[in-house]
């Protein structure tokens, strides 16, 4: 079973924790690419986590607004930490059908690491004796 067919055929699964919803519709049509892992939760916990170190700090309050359809009824949102809008985004490609939750989770598990690891090896501070080398 993949995409959106598990959900609707959970009680088949082998899993009594999965109950099957025959009636069940993602929101957007299910995308032809695959479901491991998310590329969009890669970006989120990425960017989120990048964030939080350069802040030194993930509470920190932002708005996000969309342009997508499924959600223009409410299209802007607050957060007040970043790792709830990573959070988010895992939800949200649930929800719509996409990818299993371990896709997701997964992928912020993966991408926060190599935020990590990028931040603190290549988004090192300038050496402000080198700036003034360069105006001259």
């Amino acid at each position: 079973m993949v995409g959106h067919t598990k959900i609707e055929q959970g009680d088949i699964d082998g899993n009594p924790e999965t109950p099957g919803d025959p009636a069940w519709q993602p929101l957007i049509n299910n995308p032809n690419y695959p479901d491991y892992i998310s590329g969009a939760s890669s970006v989120a916990g990425s960017i989120t986590r990048t964030l939080a170190l350069f802040f030194g700090t993930d509470e920190m309050t932002f708005d996000v607004t969309s342009v997508a359809p499924q959600v223009m009824k409410n299209p802007g949102r607050t957060y007040h930490r970043f790792s709830d809008g990573a959070q988010d985004v895992v939800d949200a490609r649930v929800y719509l059908g996409i990818h299993f939750r371990t896709a997701d989770e997964v992928a912020r598990t993966q991408s926060r690491r190599v935020a990590k690891w990028v931040f603190h090896h290549f988004l090192l501070p300038v050496d402000e004796s080198d700036e003034d080398d360069d105006r001259d």
